[in-house]
């Protein structure tokens, strides 16, 4: 199964790609996906990223997770794309893993798939999650949905993805091999 990270102009760099080089790592399938009809996407500090797919070449039915990195206005971008919504509703009625950073858990909000969830999100960002208790934590969990606070939660927010898709036991080995120690000092 393939885990899909979508891309908006504006798009925080580390949240997009941090979590995609972990999750390959993990030996997973992973596709870039522009929701413009172009493959080649405007990060928010000016680099250019050339997506695998445009949201339009790709079949989300048995995608294994979907993913959605903040930055501004990628986030914001993301959420205003009604097929990505549509999708985000799907995946959600099957259960399908969900995971937002940043700014982005506004996508996921504005889907109505946290009004029973536990979110995080960058600072500022709360008001527009709509879910069951705002936290402040790094990453966090919530049955099928991961979110993470913002860029220096990027590495957690991807181990985390991982976990879920792979095993405990091979995280500890991406850990070790990436010269990664896990951050501790949020709640």
């Amino acid at each position: 199964m393939m885990v899909y990270i979508f891309l908006a102009d504006g798009f925080e760099e580390s949240e997009a790609l941090l979590p995609a080089d972990i999750l390959k790592r993990a030996g997973l399938d992973v596709c870039l996906v522009s929701i413009t009809a172009d493959k080649l996407v405007a990060s928010s500090h000016g680099f250019k990223i050339m997506a695998d797919a445009v949201f339009t070449e790709i079949d989300l039915t048995q995608a294994a997770a979907l993913i959605m990195p903040g930055g501004m206005p990628g986030a914001q971008n993301l959420c205003d794309f009604a097929p990505l919504r549509e999708a985000i509703i799907k995946q959600n009625e099957r259960g399908g893993l969900l995971c937002a950073i940043c700014a982005a858990p506004m996508t996921l909000g504005a889907a109505g798939v946290l009004k029973d969830k536990r979110a995080t999100c960058y600072p500022g960002f709360e008001k527009y999650l709509d879910c069951k208790v705002y936290t402040e934590r790094l990453v966090e969990e919530d049955g099928h949905i991961i979110t993470g606070r913002g860029p220096g939660a990027a590495a957690e927010f991807g181990f985390t993805i991982a976990e879920r898709l792979t095993s405990a036991d091979c995280v500890a080995q991406l850990r070790q091999g990436m010269i990664y120690a896990p951050t501790t000092y949020l709640p």
